[in-house]
Formats: C-alpha cells, sequence, structure tokens
C-alpha cells in the first residue's frame, strides 16, 4: 500500500486544513467527549466525498480515543463499558456494513442527516434528565451500535446514555473512549473486509491520527477553565451547517 499515493490529488494547503481541524476537533472531544465525528466531515467531504468518511474516522478514531483514554485512565467505568460494548458489537458490524452499500450521495445524505439531529438530541436528553439502568444501557446500547456503526458524528448519543446511568464529567469522557475504541475496531474490521479501506482512506486517518494525539491532553489541562458552553454553541452551529450543506450536495447530485 503506498501511503503517499492517497494524496495525490490533495495540496499541501488542503492537507493542512484536514490537519488544523484534526487537532481543533480533538481538543473539543477531550473537552465535551464528541466532537471530531461531528467535525472532520466538514473538511473531508469537499475534499474526497462523503464515501471515505466514515472509514477515515473509524481508524483515526482509534487514535484519538486512544489518548484521551491514557488522559482519562482512572475515570473509566469499565463495567458500563463492557455492558455497551457487548450489547452493540452486532448491531455496530450491521452498520457498518450497511454503510459500504451506500453510494456517494446516500452516505452524504446519511451523515448530514446524522450530524443535524445530533444538536436536538443532545439537548433533548440534556433538558429531561433521563435515566436509566444497566438493563436500558443495554438495550439503548443495541440502537446505538446500529448508528454509530454506519455514521459519523453519532457520539451525542453514547454521551446520552451514560449520563443517562449516572456519570459525570470525566468519566463520561474516559467511558466514552473506551467504548469508541472497540466499536472503531468493529467498524474497521468490516470495512476492510468490505474493501472500503483504500490507501488514501488509510493516508488520511493517520493523518488526522498523528495530529489529533495530543489534543486530550491539552483538553485535559483546560477542562476546568473554558467554559464549555461557549465551545459546545460554536460546534453546534457547524456541525448543523455542515449537514445541510452535505444533503444540499446530495439533492443537487439527484436531480
Amino acid at each position: 500500500m503506498n501511503i503517499i499515493a492517497g494524496f495525490a490529488d490533495i495540496s499541501l494547503l488542503q492537507l493542512l486544513l484536514v490537519a488544523c481541524v484534526a487537532f481543533l476537533a480533538s481538543v473539543l472531544g477531550g473537552l465535551a467527549g464528541y466532537g471530531t465525528g461531528a467535525l472532520m466531515p466538514l473538511v473531508l467531504v469537499p475534499l474526497i466525498g462523503a464515501e471515505p468518511v466514515v472509514p477515515i474516522i473509524a481508524i483515526s478514531s482509534i487514535f484519538t480515543n486512544l489518548s484521551r483514554f491514557v488522559a482519562y485512565l482512572r475515570y473509566a467505568d469499565r463495567r458500563r463499558a463492557l455492558i455497551v460494548i457487548g450489547a452493540g458489537a452486532l448491531t455496530t458490524a450491521l452498520g457498518a456494513y450497511g454503510y459500504t452499500r451506500l453510494t456517494n450521495a446516500g452516505a452524504a445524505v446519511v451523515i448530514g442527516v446524522m450530524l443535524i439531529s445530533s444538536v436536538p438530541l443532545r439537548r433533548l436528553f440534556r433538558r429531561r434528565d433521563v435515566r436509566i439502568g444497566d438493563a436500558g444501557l443495554g438495550v439503548g446500547a443495541v440502537g446505538y451500535g446500529v448508528v454509530v456503526g454506519g455514521t459519523s458524528g453519532s457520539g451525542v448519543i453514547l454521551l446520552s446514555l451514560l449520563m443517562a446511568v449516572g456519570l459525570e464529567g470525566a468519566a463520561v469522557i474516559a467511558t466514552d473512549a473506551v467504548i469508541s475504541l472497540a466499536t472503531g475496531v468493529i467498524k474497521i474490521s468490516v470495512f476492510g473486509l468490505a474493501g472500503a479501506v483504500t490507501a488514501q482512506v488509510f493516508a488520511f486517518a493517520l493523518l488526522i491520527g498523528a495530529v489529533s494525539l495530543p489534543g486530550a491532553f491539552l483538553a485535559r489541562t483546560f477542562v476546568e477553565r473554558i467554559p464549555v458552553h461557549i465551545h459546545t454553541a460554536i460546534l453546534d452551529v457547524a456541525v448543523v451547517v455542515g449537514g445541510l450543506v452535505m444533503i444540499s450536495s446530495a439533492a443537487r447530485h439527484w436531480i
């Protein structure tokens, strides 16, 4: 596999843009528990299309979630993580396989809808202050598996589930990282078997993963100093606008 070939049609300025957004997204992910999967499609889709985006983020998430897990290691709730991983493993694989069957326009619509939906979903769960037990967590993980397997930016659903069982603060971020590592491995396996992991996919994932590694540690430094609601509001706007752009682009393709 020739990694350099994956960058053949991409300019240095575009690569720098991808690297900067990846670093910013990793910092946001370290602060709020989500961000990478929501922000990266906004810069990747215009460059390389929608189809490779979920495989790229699945591979790069191994780097970002590993650094986040190490940074917050002592806070992880391993029992809750195992519940989600066990309940959602099969549906994650099914969701990933379904994604490989989509066209480029279809993938853009799926990603766009998920990004836009994530904003009101997060606000709804927070407002309702929903509480569930371990059984409810397992049931929710089954549905979450389908969504996370075939989309990007679905981290808000997992965060809502973890908070609903009583996890807070760093425990949410650390447990989310453990679960996301496992789902990332499952998705990569499915994408690899389906032939979706090309040289370009791997090259972009490697770039994003490498520049994202310091993000979680920088986020931990500022986690108690920066008002979370400020960057959350900015992220919400970016996610909704990006989702609308992807859906409109797909619509033009069909028309």
